[in-house]
């Protein structure tokens, strides 16, 4: 991973003493709440329902195990114990004490960590597939390009305050796992007929109170020109982006109102001002160096994925384990392997203290010293030997991480919700342990297959309810919690949002709900299909009927 420089280091511990002293100013009453709010949202600090929030950036995933320890650490002493994984692979801790960020921050900036740009409208953290590097799909590692983008947007003069939040992510496998289309700005890594690296261009997607699919604005950009191009977008945006109304404020708006080709050739004209290339064959090897390969045994075989062994046939709770969180790597005899942060009983994408420390020993010693966060709220170990499994097996079961559910109807991504968040109109947390509950029956739900579901509190879409194959928002009807279901959006390709399925539900009607839903599904299902293909194929309406009945 990117281990910072000297200059580095010197930028992010003066920035931990100005928002030292700018706190202290703020507590002795010498800035007022709306000098001071800018001053926070450049250091990842929001005032919650119940206390400050204090989103910690996770460049593209990458924790170090020394991280990890110093995170487990700050969890312990400085919140209450624990963390939660947002979609955004950053960590967020929801009970800081003001007066001590600065010093959490200081803590941070000893392991090279950081809360700058996780909020306010500026570029946010960059965000790439978990399997980044290992991945058998991949055409190449994005990770050099997403710390390219990321020194560029990291504190940019020109885009500190744009109209609105900004997200950028990088793809570079055939299959996306990052939601890439979902984007204000999306980069598919791709080659051209002649073998070049160079850049699919989609611009303008995103979710919120109007979710949009990104626009292709270029088809292939040549990789020198990356920059510069990127540039051109946000200036664009800077100079037509609304300021008037934060609703339509983001660049999706722009990108509508004006049409895709109106907003191309504006960024194709700006580009023309700036198109001297900036970026050159030493500077991506200068990057790459920062993710050689790990020191494999290239004498391995695949044997324990390709095999049946003797722990999986005499170990059930094994074999649904290798079956559903680990994953094929692209080096023979080893593997990736998911940890699973979404067990019954637990908040989606929340990590303990204790926990956090074990998987630090765990990467030190099965995965070399490194982990990940997801965007599904999970963590991923990368690098894993298939020997090593089945006693790495019982390591993450003995931690409650090895719940084998990855990619399956309970492995929900749901946002803090009303529990927390000062901006949600319901709570998310109860309505996905009451879904797990619902449907308990562990081979029930490897029968149903994969599926996404995903929980929002409120429009702001932190859970990216539009783009799960079974979406839920909360929303208030006079005072009361209710809960809106939506069918059929994708965060891969082909991406697709949802469609509201019908009226809202009480809370407790929500889990029947569900369970109505696919149960429709294996009724209707071919075989061999997901959920996602049987609804492509039938249409809303078969759901609607079941669940509405005149």
């Amino acid at each position: 991973m990117y281990q910072y420089n000297r200059d580095d280091q010197s930028l992010i511990d003066a920035r931990v003493e100005q928002f030292r002293d700018q706190t202290q100013r703020y507590l002795a009453g010498q800035l007022s709440e709306s000098e001071f709010l800018p001053l926070r949202l450049q250091n990842g600090l929001y005032i919650q329902r119940l206390a400050p929030m204090l989103r910690i950036a996770i460049p593209y995933g990458m924790l170090s195990s020394r991280q990890l320890r110093k995170l487990a650490h700050i969890m312990r002493y400085y919140d209450k114990g624990y963390g939660h994984i947002s979609t955004r692979q950053n960590i967020q801790l929801n009970w800081s004490h003001l007066e001590e960020v600065p010093d959490i921050l200081a803590e941070l900036a000893e392991v090279q960590m950081h809360a700058i740009q996780t909020s306010g409208n500026c570029v946010r953290n960059i965000t790439t597939d978990q399997f980044a590097g290992v991945a058998r799909d991949e055409i190449v590692d994005p990770r050099p390009w997403c710390e390219l983008v990321r020194q560029w947007s990291t504190f940019h003069p020109e885009f500190a305050f744009l109209p609105r939040k900004f997200k950028i992510a990088v793809s570079a496998s055939k299959e996306d796992r990052t939601a890439v289309y979902l984007h204000d700005i999306g980069l598919l890594l791709r080659h051209n007929a002649a073998g070049e690296i160079g850049f699919k261009v989609l611009v303008g997607g995103g979710l919120g109170r109007t979710p949009v699919i990104g626009s292709v604005v270029r088809e292939f950009l040549p990789y020198p020109h990356l920059l510069n191009y990127l540039d051109a977008i946000l200036r664009v945006y800077n100079q037509f982006g609304r300021r008037d109304n934060r609703y339509k404020a983001r660049i999706k708006i722009l990108v509508r109102s004006m049409g895709t080709e109106k907003f191309t050739a504006a960024v194709e004209k700006e580009w023309q001002h700036i198109n001297a290339p900036l970026v050159d064959e030493a500077t991506v090897a200068k990057l790459q160096k920062h993710f050689p390969l790990p020191a494999y045994d290239r004498s391995l075989s695949d044997d324990l994925l390709n095999n049946d062994n003797t722990i999986a046939q005499d170990n059930s709770a094994f074999a649904q384990w290798m079956t559903h969180n680990v994953m094929p790597h692209r080096q023979a005899g080893y593997a990736i392997v998911n940890l699973s942060l979404k067990r019954t009983g637990m908040a989606p994408g929340d990590i303990t203290d204790d926990q956090m420390d074990a998987i630090a020993d765990l990467a030190d010693e099965y995965s070399y010293g490194e982990a990940r966060t997801t965007h599904e709220q999970n963590l991923v170990l990368a690098d894993i030997r298939q020997s090593d499994l089945p006693a790495l097996w019982k390591r993450l079961t003995q931690l409650h991480l090895a719940t084998a559910n990855i990619g399956t109807l309970h492995d929900i991504i749901c946002c803090p919700g009303g529990d927390f968040c000062s901006l949600a109109n319901a709570k998310s947390i109860p309505i996905a342990e009451s879904i797990q509950r619902q449907i308990a029956d562990m081979q029930k739900l490897y029968d149903l297959g994969d599926i996404d579901l995903n929980i929002s509190g409120c429009m702001n879409a932190c859970g990216h309810h539009h783009i799960g194959h079974i979406g839920i928002l909360g929303v208030d009807k006079k005072g009361a919690e209710f809960y809106q279901v939506s069918l059929g959006g994708n965060a891969g390709f082909p991406p697709s949002v949802g469609t509201i399925l019908g009226p809202s539900f009480a809370q407790e009607r929500v889990p029947q709900v569900i369970e109505s839903i696919v149960r429709l599904y294996v009724d209707q299902r071919q075989a061999g299909e997901r959920f996602i293909e049987t609804y492509r194929r039938i249409g809303i309406e078969p759901f609607r009927t079941h669940i509405y009945p005149q």
